[in-house]
């Protein structure tokens, strides 16, 4: 089959489905969670390379009259194939699909029956089971191990074909697959994968073969919810206690109370405040800035500092500069809205602090955080 067309299908499809989901990723924070469950389509193509059990060939010729057998052939093809799947968790899912080998030739001198050429093709279907190791939130190794059927047929040509050997032969079988990949997500709907994977199968020439295949392939994941920003914490103020005021025909003059010093902190989700890999604040965590701000007021401020956290996905070293790229990007908005510069300060505690262990996406996402403590003397009146 000529594979420009279903190449072409699929590059139109990678475009469309690129261009919408970075267009939503623009538009709201993305929640990687929810991918650990989602069913997904994908498609790829790429080359195949076929290793042939010459010596059964030649042993099914001889079997047919051959004194001697030379064997030529095409060892490459395009391929392609389509498949969906389900994730079962972030590390396990279920994939079952249908595949094309393409077509190889070859040429096979067995004298004294004759000169035969053909063309063989091979397609089927695959069900596997994949072993996913994620090394970030979007790079992915996986392996893959399962079975597949598939169906090899042969047209042959040549000399005294009219001897018994016949012109168009077909066989199909169950056989064992396996594979190694590695999945890039460019959003939490859409990734790329490279893989490299072997099946085994029964071809119409009468021997078992291994063919390779190496192919590009794009994956969509189903069921992204819908995004609802994150309400700010409130910021807990500490009051000083009044005394109590005792009757009295006179009353003295209440006495007067000193300011106390207090010392408040507020704790924002990550996502409330940057893109993911991101350390810009967007307009939503401007607003719970604004707010934390605002809450501020009637207070004479001492000290601030604000510190970043992440998970422990990635290398301790990325999420250690993260977390501190984080906070001295909050200090920059904060110094921008009038607070002194030399009353800022910041810490990058990357992932050695977290508030819960980094099972789950969930936890995950409570472990990635930004804080902001505030010290200073709040005047009472």
């Amino acid at each position: 089959m000529n594979m420009m067309k279903p190449t072409t299908h699929l590059a139109l499809l990678a475009c469309a489905l690129l261009s919408s989901s970075l267009a939503r990723a623009d538009e709201v924070p993305d929640d990687w969670r929810w991918a650990d469950t989602a069913w997904y389509v994908g498609a790829g193509g790429g080359r195949s390379r076929t290793t042939l059990d010459n010596q059964a060939i030649a042993d099914y010729w001889r079997a047919n009259g051959a004194t001697s057998v030379d064997i030529n052939s095409e060892r490459r093809a395009s391929a392609y194939k389509i498949f969906m799947g389900k994730q079962l968790s972030e590390n396990f899912a279920l994939e079952a699909g249908w595949f094309d080998m393409g077509r190889i030739g070859f040429a096979v001198g067995a004298p004294p029956v004759g000169t035969f050429s053909g063309r063989d093709k091979v397609e089927g279907v695959h069900f596997d089971l994949l072993l996913q190791m994620p090394m970030s939130q979007r790079t992915i190794l996986y392996g893959r191990l399962g079975t597949n059927y598939a169906r090899s047929e042969t047209d042959v040509t040549g000399i005294n074909v009219s001897s018994g050997i016949a012109s168009h032969r077909s066989e199909q079988g169950f056989n064992a697959k396996a594979g190694l990949g590695f999945e890039y997500r460019f959003t939490s709907a859409l990734a790329m994968r490279l893989e490299a994977e072997r099946y085994r199968i029964n071809d119409a020439l009468k021997s078992r073969r291994d063919i390779d295949f190496y192919s590009l392939n794009l994956v969509y994941r189903f069921g992204q919810p819908a995004y609802s920003a994150p309400a700010p914490m409130p910021v807990s103020e500490t009051r000083p206690t009044p005394a109590p005021v005792i009757a009295q025909e006179s009353p003295p003059p209440p006495p007067v109370v000193k300011p106390q010093p207090v010392s408040e902190k507020v704790t924002f989700a990550a996502q409330a405040l940057f893109d993911f890999d991101k350390a810009v604040v967007k307009p939503e965590g401007r607003a719970a800035l604004d707010d934390l701000l605002n809450k501020l007021q009637g207070m004479d401020t001492e000290v601030m500092v604000t510190v970043g956290h992440t998970d422990s996905v990635g290398s301790a070293e990325y999420n250690q500069r993260l977390s501190q790229r984080r906070a001295e990007a909050v200090k920059a908005y904060l110094i921008s809205k009038g607070v002194a510069e030399n009353r800022v300060f910041t810490e990058g505690k990357g992932e050695s602090q977290p508030v819960t262990d980094n099972q789950s996406g969930e936890h995950r996402a409570q472990n990635r955080r930004v804080t902001v403590e505030v010290v200073g003397t709040r005047v009472v009146r």
